[in-house]
């Protein structure tokens, strides 16, 4: 297997060109003291004096230390020729591919050594197995969550899958574990015996704004922002038609009561990642479960699960196994410790003296969520701005639709209804709901808001409702857990009015 190894080769004025490691040296200069430095197609550019004549304000430095190209797709105003020829005056060096086996380039003492690259603006929770979430501002630019901004959750190093060999295993087991042979089916087999299926579905980690949670009361975890969560188009095979192909029939209902998922991640004694779900919701035609193997209209990417991974939509993201190996349909879920003795909810009083993990079932759909993306907690804003502008996100489990966004900037006291965007496009009266039972995606919601004029600090809240009348709850304390799962408490932020000044 090749690969392309970075370099930047910087030509100083009055002396030789040095070379430097690329993306490492790029990604050091992410502040105004370093110097700012993005990359844009093989080249890096210093936009260090350009910051403060950005049109856009300070939203340049989410860009800062890598490359800019996520940005603009985001942001298309910036692809005209004009913004190009600023952007060249500032360009400082190139880079150079220079090509090597990438065996070589593996640490054996490092089993986290063959990980992708990422961009330094995720937020990282972890770095080893990589955890990291995007800035929240950004998850409101975009109906759909571009790739690179897409949450990553690893448990494990990620595997380097050759997608000429890659087989899938699929097993019924039967009753009795008698069943014979398995249907083994290869990556070409996945894209062309099979009719492809895209599905808009949203994606969120269990432990999704478990920081709120833990400024409550401590919880072991990692300390997820409001950002471990993504919208994202999946393409792929159905589960079903895979299933029905292993063999599968109605009357293995009658034994049958989940599927299985064993990923192709393993750790260092061989132990792969392993989740399950219930079989109704696997071969249901209305489940829409996937076996993925595209991303928003580009092959799966390494932190995605390349080449296949399962979409289970309406699911916790645990259930949705990446770098998938084998499926099996089975009358037992699946014995992984993830299924087994992790993501799962308790009363606030379980502690870990008395946790008892049998006594819970495993997550499955999870409940209301919705979160404020912009203004971030802390903002500051100019009392001659006169409005203010709040977005945010909302999402439910299980299909159930997002009908409507509450938002308050009095703590709680009175509240204004947010308008929901299902689309790129703001949401209409007559717009085209989603099948019931089937609103797999999120909502963007906004709404604008005159600044108070008795008050210094607003404390915007927002509580979200779906089509079966969940509402969120409106603390943290009373759905405490032990982990931090299932943390879906009304959200808050605090901005400050900063009064106009006095010319003199």
């Amino acid at each position: 297997m090749k690969c392309c190894y970075s370099a930047v080769v910087l030509v100083w004025p009055g002396s030789a060109p040095s070379t430097l490691t690329g993306k490492d040296e790029v990604s050091r200069h992410r502040t105004l003291q370093d110097g700012v430095w993005v990359t844009f197609k093989g080249g890096v550019y210093d936009i260090t004096e350009f910051v403060a004549m950005h049109p856009g304000g300070d939203k340049i430095m989410l860009a800062a230390g890598g490359a800019v190209e996520p940005f603009w797709a985001l942001y298309a105003v910036h692809n005209q020729d004009h913004v190009l020829e600023i952007l060249s005056e500032y360009k400082v060096s190139v880079y150079l591919n220079i090509s090597f086996d990438y065996a070589r380039s593996l640490n054996p003492s490092d089993p986290f050594s063959s990980d992708p690259e990422r961009h330094p603006v995720l937020r990282i929770n972890n770095l080893k197995p990589f955890n990291a979430e995007p800035p929240p501002e950004i998850l409101s630019e975009s109906y759909i969550t571009p790739n690179v901004f897409f949450f990553k959750r690893n448990h494990l190093p990620v595997p380097r899958i050759d997608p000429e060999s890659y087989k899938l295993t699929v097993e019924i087991q039967g009753p009795n574990r008698e069943r014979g042979g398995a249907l083994s089916l290869s990556l070409d087999d996945l894209k062309n015996k099979f009719p492809k299926h895209t599905v808009t579905a949203t994606i969120q980690c269990a432990g999704n704004r478990r920081s709120d949670m833990h400024k409550a009361k401590q919880v072991k975890g990692l300390n997820w922002g409001i950002g471990a969560i993504g919208n994202g188009t999946w393409s792929g095979a159905k589960l079903r038609d895979v299933l029905l192909a292993a063999g599968y029939s109605p009357d293995d209902a009658n034994w049958a009561r989940h599927v299985q998922f064993e990923g192709l991640d393993q750790d260092v004694a061989g132990t792969t990642y392993g989740a399950s779900i219930p079989l109704r919701k696997a071969i249901s035609e209305d489940g829409d479960c996937l076996l993925a193997y595209e991303m928003n209209g580009e092959e799966l990417p390494l932190d995605h699960g390349f080449p296949i991974r399962v979409i289970v939509p309406g699911t916790v993201g645990a259930r949705n196994v990446k770098w998938l190996g084998k499926i099996i349909v089975s009358d037992v879920e699946s014995s992984s410790h993830w299924q087994q003795n992790d993501y799962k909810g308790f009363s606030p009083s379980t502690d870990w003296d008395t946790v008892d993990y049998k006594t819970a079932p495993a997550i499955q759909e999870l409940p209301i969520q919705s979160a404020i993306t912009v203004p971030a907690d802390g903002a500051i804003v100019d009392r001659s701005d006169e409005e203010v502008t709040l977005k945010g996100y909302a999402w439910s489990g299980g299909g159930r639709e997002v009908v409507r966004v509450d938002v308050s900037i009095d703590g709680g006291k009175t509240w204004k209804i947010a308008q929901l965007k299902s689309s790129d496009k703001e949401q209409t009266a007559g717009a085209m709901a989603p099948p019931p039972g089937q609103a797999w995606a999120w909502k963007l919601w906004e709404l604008t808001v005159p600044l108070p004029a008795d008050t210094e600090e607003m404390e915007v809240v927002c509580k979200a409702v779906d089509s079966s009348y969940n509402m969120q709850p409106d603390s943290i304390l009373p759905i405490w857990n032990l982990r931090g799962v299932l943390s879906n408490a009304w959200h808050r932020v605090k901005v400050k009015i900063q009064e106009e000044q006095d010319d003199q």
